[in-house]
């Protein structure tokens, strides 16, 4: 297990990126499986720092990925707004674009590249947002 802290920035998003991908390859994940944990990664802490922490003095995230010979397990913490994302409806892609609320899509890719996405909102303790995503012998 392995943790480290990252202000809330976007210019830090390549730093947590390397974070999680270098954890993904000591977990034996091959390409297709670390490239799909950086996105869902990436797109989570886009929005924790888009909007849990919108207005906000600046923020960090937390994150620690855990892996065992099932599962790489990310867990992102934040002090900021809560959001649960696990209640996002799925967005409507069959209508024509112009049609479509905006949002959302990311929340969606993040289920479909993640094994499973969890969300608790701690109180005083932040929110936790679990992506856990299993190695390619258990898919």
């Amino acid at each position: 297990m392995r943790t480290a802290i990252f202000p809330a920035r976007f210019d830090q998003l390549n730093a947590i990126r390397d974070f999680v991908t270098q954890a993904a390859g000591d977990a034996g994940m091959d390409e297709s499986g670390a490239c799909a944990v950086e996105m869902a990664v990436d797109e989570a802490c886009s929005n924790i720092v888009e909007h849990a922490y919108k207005g906000m003095e600046a923020g960090d995230i937390e994150c620690t990925c855990d892996c065992d010979d099932q599962v790489l397990t990310i867990i992102l913490r934040d002090h900021g707004r809560s959001f649960n994302v696990t209640t996002v409806p799925s967005p409507d892609l069959s209508s024509a674009l112009e049609d479509r609320k905006v949002g959302g899509l990311g929340v969606y890719l993040m289920r479909k590249l993640m094994d499973e996405v969890r969300y608790e909102h701690l109180g005083d303790s932040g929110n936790v947002l679990t992506l856990v995503r299993r190695l390619k012998s258990q898919k």
